[in-house]
């Protein structure tokens, strides 16, 4: 059976300066529990991968409002202020990806390769210090691999083996992330016996612990 990890386990494995990615879509996934550990931990100048900043008071949005946040490389931060405003104060980096992009270098990362060549962002801010490789005449941008210390995995049934399923749209950014780190932890929504291989999305091999609330 997977190992299951409490408050305390969780709280032991966070540090401070850790590469942290959390999964979900403007809140809907995202592994709250953890979040707001994180948030009461006060751990500090994290790494902060996630689809979008959120809002202050959900999602990877609290970590950001709590500036416990030195560097964000997200697609979306439109919804949170907080981060307007530290960056603005020399508080925080922000790295803007576009979606698809930033979902391809999650999946090189946890593929073990060194990077996907995309045409978006050619001719925009976005290539700005990228490596620009011409294939049969065009342009493509060489985004490098992005891998964590810790992914944070929400939005799932999980069995007692680890195995995942996900719940319709809450699948979004988490599978993904599920390969590119070097600690996974999810949050599951649901804790079952066993699921149907057939739905199985994140195999258990790829789960280290999993959250469950003493």
């Amino acid at each position: 059976m997977k190992e299951k990890i409490n408050k305390d386990q969780f709280l032991d494995i966070a540090k401070d300066n850790a590469i942290v990615m959390i999964g979900g879509f403007l809140a809907n996934g995202t592994p709250e529990r953890l979040i707001d550990l994180l948030v009461d931990s006060n751990v500090v100048d994290l790494t902060l991968i996630c689809n979008d900043a959120c809002y202050e008071d959900r999602g990877p949005g609290k970590l950001i409002a709590n500036h416990q946040v030195k560097k964000l490389i997200t697609s979306y931060v439109g919804n949170n202020k907080s981060v307007s405003d530290q960056v603005n104060e020399g508080l925080l980096v922000v790295e803007l990806v576009p979606q698809g992009t930033l979902a391809e270098k999650i999946r090189t990362g946890g593929a073990g390769l060194g990077g996907v060549l995309t045409p978006t962002g050619i001719g925009t801010l976005v290539q700005n210090g990228k490596k620009i490789i011409e294939i049969q005449g065009r342009d493509f941008l060489l985004e490098e691999p992005l891998f964590a210390d810790i992914a944070l995995i929400g939005g799932a049934v999980a069995d007692k083996y680890g195995n995942l399923r996900y719940i319709q749209t809450m699948r979004n950014f988490n599978p993904v992330m599920a390969l590119a780190a070097e600690t996974v932890i999810c949050d599951p929504d649901e804790i079952v016996d066993t699921l149907d291989p057939e739905c199985v999305v994140t195999p258990h091999p790829l789960v280290d612990y999993i959250f469950e609330e003493e």
